[in-house]
Parts: C-alpha cells; sequence; structure tokens
C-alpha cells in the first residue's frame, strides 16, 4: 500500500500497532473537512509494526491527548513538504475533558459544565486519578 507524502500537515508517527484508532477518535478527526490517512500495522524496522495518522492540514493538536494514549509518538510538522517541526511526546501531567471519571457519584458526573480533570499518580503504571474524587481512570 502507498500513501503519499502531503505538502502541508501533520503526521503522526511511531504510535504504537492498534493504538492509532484512539487517536484518531480522541482528537475528532472523523468530523475534519481534510483529508486523513490512518495507516495501522505498518512494517517498521524500528518497532515491528506501528500506526501512522497523516492529516493533509496543518491543524492545532493537543499534544496531551496523544501523549496520554501513546507517549512514544511523535508529531511532525510538515510545510511546503519539508519537515519543520518534530516533537516528542511524554505523559501529561494533567488531563482536562480528555476522559471522562466513571464515578457516578463524582461531582463531575452531577455537573454538566464541570471540566473532567485527571492528574498523573503513577507514572510507571501510567495511572490518573479525578482531582474530585479521586478514581483512577483506566485505560
Amino acid at each position: 500500500m502507498r500513501v503519499d507524502g502531503i505538502q502541508n500537515g501533520i503526521v503522526i508517527d511511531h504510535i504504537t500497532a492498534g493504538k492509532g484508532m484512539k487517536i484518531y477518535d480522541l482528537l475528532g478527526l472523523k468530523d475534519k473537512e481534510y483529508s486523513v490517512a490512518l495507516m495501522i500495522n505498518v512494517v517498521s524496522n524500528k518497532m515491528g509494526r506501528k500506526d501512522i495518522i497523516k492529516i493533509d492540514s496543518v491543524m492545532p493538536i493537543d499534544y496531551d491527548v496523544i501523549g496520554y494514549v501513546d507517549p512514544g509518538a511523535t508529531v511532525n510538522t510538515i510545510k511546503d513538504g519539508k519537515l519543520v517541526d518534530k516533537a516528542a511526546l511524554k505523559l501529561p501531567k494533567k488531563l482536562v475533558n480528555v476522559i471522562r471519571c466513571k464515578n457516578p457519584r463524582c461531582i463531575s458526573s452531577q455537573e454538566q459544565e464541570l471540566d473532567q480533570i485527571f492528574k498523573l499518580t503513577d507514572e510507571g503504571q501510567q495511572i490518573y486519578r479525578c482531582i474530585y474524587c479521586e478514581t483512577a481512570a483506566k485505560q
């Protein structure tokens, strides 16, 4: 399979195989008006298999979403067919409105206008907890 390069846009690369669709969904890419290519299980010398997302537009990207799903991913910005920026990601310390608290008694479940805020409490285990009720989010 061959997907052409892009002249102006973003390439999210080095996504762990199987996590590309979750990033695609969390970034809301299905609702965008420009072309998006999601490649799953692409052969990689470095990783064995990986996913890649190519977005045919330069747009604001929520790096926290990508870092939450796959901190090993990279975000490449392409302008005029050339790489102009390459960002390595890491686990964000705080997530705002990326995931929802599953605790039905949490104030964030009752008050719909309240932001869903989670903080990273265990980096090794990648555990995020709701700041209101301390419920752990499952990835």
